[in-house]
């Protein structure tokens, strides 16, 4: 999903790339799926690999399992960027919102035609497993969250990323680094008045750009290499 920004970050850091439930290699798994389960997947993950924590970031639906994360296991997350994601589900655009509506199983076929499909078939251990990865999805889009309070309590450095034309509005981006403590101070020449947490609003990129476009690791690479 992160295109040539995969290659970006890893030439500064150590890369852990992961496919979430049903996603590219890792095969469909007959369960519900939700942002809570996927979580504690990827901080099973972390602890599998032999680390104590690592910076997690995630775009769209990947996004919200990294929150999720964050919050189900903070001190497994040194810190969290967030790609084009709102802290609740009334956050997105009101047309992004009817579109996750009305999307159902039945579009399995007809996404076959789109270029998500040919990642999929070039990669799943079961290609016949798509109809279920679809099923899995529009269910999951579906789901209401408000993850407001939860979101004021993180204890660890956070980045919001999204961009100008994205699929939830800049205002809303705002919103989100306001509950973290962000942008209610100026800093002062000296830095002091910063907080911890980072808000990059990028220029005219989209929902269905913005993870491939190379200033998104320009600008999460700074915030990570950050002390």
């Amino acid at each position: 999903m992160f295109g040539p920004n995969i290659a970006a970050l890893a030439a500064g850091r150590s890369v852990i790339g992961v496919d979430l439930q049903s996603h590219g290699r890792t095969p469909a798994v007959d369960r519900p799926m939700c942002f809570e389960t996927m979580a504690d997947d990827v901080a099973a993950l972390i602890r599998h690999l032999g680390h104590e924590q690592a910076d997690v970031m995630g775009f769209s639906l990947g996004a919200g399992v990294a929150l999720r994360t964050a919050i189900q296991h903070p001190s497994s997350v040194r810190k969290l960027v967030l790609v084009s994601w709102p802290f609740k589900r009334d956050g997105w655009h009101p047309e992004m919102v009817a579109g996750f509506d009305a999307m159902g199983p039945e579009i399995a076929e007809p996404m076959k035609q789109t270029p998500m499909y040919e990642v999929y078939r070039e990669i799943a251990p079961r290609v016949e497993d798509w109809p279920i990865l679809v099923a899995q999805v529009t269910g999951l889009v579906k789901l209401d969250y408000d993850w407001t309070d939860e979101v004021r309590g993180l204890p660890m450095p956070v980045m919001i990323v999204v961009g100008d034309a994205d699929g939830l509005p800049p205002s809303h981006a705002v919103e989100f680094f306001e509950l973290l403590g962000g942008g209610r101070r100026d800093a002062s020449w000296d830095r002091s008045g910063m907080t911890r947490h980072g808000l990059a609003i990028l220029p005219r990129l989209t929902h269905y750009d913005i993870d491939v476009a190379p200033i998104l690791a320009t600008s999460v690479a700074s915030f990570l290499d950050e002390t």
